[in-house]
């Protein structure tokens, strides 16, 4: 059948775009660069026609508060727009868990404003909220970067490595829409602060992480339900040692 990805270029799309043609589907990677522009609308009915599934997992370029509920918004209501007008049969979104739990962070409730639009459309859809990717912990330092140390959140988290969420997302695209909202996390949980020092440690970096309860994570102060994937969550295989002895080993100890 034929899918269409929508953010199909970055971490995430690239790699659903490839295991979808490898098992023998039509694939469209969308995005600005190849002429599909769901701010604009521009490419956006030529690209879903035909289109049996159409798969969201593209990301605001600034994460400032009203920047981001801008652009979920507006590109929300454009590509369901689209959906309607084309016959698409399934919307597949990627979210983040805890985007309800977290309303002081202006990009979660960015999210929770993308899904409600979800929600609300006469599409047929699936939500998969994902934990926070292993790739992702290093950005989480740099958000909180203090000179010589970083303030980082001693609540539990459950990250996961992304091509895990990656598989699960292509399960999800590919059977019935759910209607619904399902998680995904890895198969650990640790101190948020406790993973961002290994990460550092590793990449050799000297900075000294601070484990601090009321630091807050992109605007929101955490507990350690927050972030965590809740019962009936499929987990992803990786784990977290692993993936950081691999990741080490790569070139120039690039931990990504």
């Amino acid at each position: 059948m034929k899918i269409v990805v929508i953010g199909g270029s970055g971490l995430i799309g690239s790699r659903l775009v490839s295991i979808l043609r490898d098992k023998g589907h039509d694939v469209l990677a969308a995005s600005p660069d190849s002429g599909v522009n769901t701010i604009t609308g521009e490419g956006l009915d030529a690209a879903l026609t035909g289109a049996q599934v159409v798969v969201d997992v593209a990301n605001s370029p600034s994460f400032e508060d009203a920047a981001v509920l801008k652009f979920f918004q507006t590109s929300g209501t454009n590509l369901l727009a689209a959906e309607a007008r084309t016959g698409v049969k399934h919307h597949v979104a990627l979210s983040i868990v805890g985007t309800d739990r977290l309303p002081e962070s202006g990009y979660l409730r960015a999210k929770v404003a993308q899904e409600n639009l979800i929600k609300e459309s006469k599409i047929p859809y699936s939500i998969l909220r994902s934990t926070q990717f292993f790739e992702f912990i290093g950005r989480i330092a740099q958000s909180a970067d203090g000179g010589e140390s970083v303030r980082i959140s001693s609540a539990l988290f459950q990250p996961i490595l992304s091509a895990d969420v990656v598989a699960a997302l292509a399960d999800v695209t590919l059977g019935p829409p759910l209607n619904g909202t399902v998680e995904v996390g890895g198969p650990e949980r640790f101190q948020m602060d406790e993973l961002v020092r290994r990460v550092l440690k590793a990449t050799g970096d000297k900075r000294e992480v601070i484990a601090d309860p009321r630091a807050r994570y992109f605007g929101a102060e955490l507990n350690d339900q927050s972030l965590v994937a809740g019962p009936g969550a499929r987990i992803g295989s990786k784990r977290f040692e692993d993936w950081l002895k691999e990741s080490a080993a790569q070139p120039r100890g690039k931990v990504a």
